[in-house]
């Protein structure tokens, strides 16, 4: 039976989240017997730590399957207020946590809580996608700031200045950022912040790769005042992508309309996930996290000279999370395309930048490094053997 009503306006704003049909493009090469080298899904390689899984066990036997606070339980709230004294130095009640459905749900949480319709929201482009489309299903105005390997594809205080608009109520930034893998050192992340807070904006800082950050010790944003709105989750530094868990943390005054919002949006995260994730502050949990950690670096700095070496330029190094974004400029102007190419020819998948924004998306490809070093060689070993050989295509 045809559909006869329409659908919100909204939707049509929303873009396909590209990579995944490209995983499925890939899914179905695999299936007809070929070997692909994802480099795709940033998603780590290494599983949730053994006493979280343990501890994901005994409360499935226990019957802990009931509704939590919409909060969260206040054991992982306090364990994660904790968390932020001892690893970032930073003192946060853990009355100023809220417990979400992952990162996802937190940003979303904050665009219902601080975007009106018709609301501009600072982002860097690129960027990744969803945040933009969070604004977007909030009836905001996703305001794209172009950057570019001069400030390491990063928001600086000059940038927002000179895009602020009257319409203009905050921005959200992320710090490490994906697709880059870059950082926005932490005194221009002040000055930022200062900037904003001048013109009465809100800021949003995404930190789900806070604790993959690599060429110098991670600082939160919170140090920058207790007014600021930070997300975080279990999925990236904890190694928990489908468990589904993150948090935010808000100001102590807003509290009690994010709890309600929450109330009504998902009445609270996986029980059963949060019981789990008390046991990622425990020290065994923490010391096997922090090993896994420096895999990281390592594949970064692997991968960056043998991607430049086998024709595919870096323009800036990144220094948190696990991405490489790639120029591949030298050999097609069409990023999209040549990522497809890439996948059936040489079965190696990458991320065209189409995905990411409006700025120079045909020029890029990302590249996760969220895979075994083995993998990381053989896919170069194949770009090594084709690049080459290929023709460029013009645009």
């Amino acid at each position: 039976m045809p559909v006869r009503y329409p659908l919100a306006r909204r939707t049509a704003q929303i873009d396909p989240f590209h990579v995944m049909e490209l995983t499925k493009r890939a899914a179905a090469l695999e299936s007809a017997g070929h070997p692909v080298i994802h480099l795709d899904i940033g998603e780590p390689d290494f599983t949730a730590p053994e006493p979280v899984v343990a501890a994901l066990e005994r409360a499935a036997r226990a019957g802990h399957t009931q509704y939590t606070a919409a909060t969260g339980l206040a054991r992982l709230r306090e364990a994660i207020a904790r968390d932020y004294g001892e690893r970032y130095g930073v003192d946060v009640a853990p009355s100023r946590i809220v417990v979400t459905a992952g990162a996802s749900a937190a940003l979303a949480l904050a665009c219902c809580a601080l975007v009106d319709p018709g609301a501009a929201v600072l982002m860097t482009d690129p960027g990744y996608p969803c945040n933009r489309h969070f604004v977007t299903a909030f009836d905001g105005v996703p305001q794209l700031v172009p950057t570019g390997p001069a400030t390491r594809f990063q928001l600086t205080r000059a940038l927002l200045e000179s895009h602020w608009r009257a319409h203009t109520r905050g921005a959200l930034i992320a710090s490490p950022a994906n697709p880059t893998g870059t950082s926005i050192p932490f005194d221009e992340l002040g000055r930022i912040v200062d900037a904003v807070r001048a013109r009465g904006g809100f800021t949003i800082v995404d930190e789900i790769y806070l604790g993959l950050s690599y060429d110098h010790a991670p600082r939160s944003a919170l140090e920058y005042g207790d007014d600021l709105v930070v997300t975080n989750s279990f999925s990236k530094y904890f190694h928990m992508t489908g468990w589904r868990l993150g948090w935010l943390v808000v100001p102590q005054a807003l509290a009690p309309v994010f709890e309600k919002l929450a109330q009504n949006l998902y009445i609270c995260a996986s029980t059963l996930a949060q019981h789990a994730a008390i046991a990622c502050f425990d020290p065994a949990s923490l010391a096997e996290s922090a090993a896994r950690r420096g895999e990281f670096p390592r594949r970064r700095d692997y991968i960056v000279p043998a991607l430049r070496g086998a024709g595919l330029p870096v323009p800036v190094v990144p220094d948190g999370a696990f991405y490489v974004y790639a120029d591949c400029s030298t050999h097609d102007a069409d990023s999209s395309a040549f990522a497809i190419e890439l996948l059936e020819r040489i079965h190696v998948s990458m991320v065209p930048g189409k995905d990411f924004g409006l700025n120079e998306p045909s020029r890029y490809l990302r590249l996760s490094y969220a895979t075994a070093m083995g993998r990381l060689e053989e896919a170069i070993e194949r770009l090594a053997r084709y690049l080459p050989q290929r023709p460029r295509r013009a645009g």
